[in-house]
């Protein structure tokens, strides 16, 4: 169940705009930090 929530929330971030190389790194970071907070590390 975690892991589909995570694959949800990286999903999102990847599809709401990362425009540039700076956003997409943003965007990577949100999605680990969302995967981690999923995980309960």
């Amino acid at each position: 169940m975690k892991k589909i929530i995570a694959l949800t929330i990286i999903a999102t971030f990847a599809l709401t705009g990362c425009n540039t190389v700076a956003g997409i790194g943003k965007d990577v970071q949100k999605a680990g930090q969302a995967v981690q907070g999923a995980s309960g590390h």
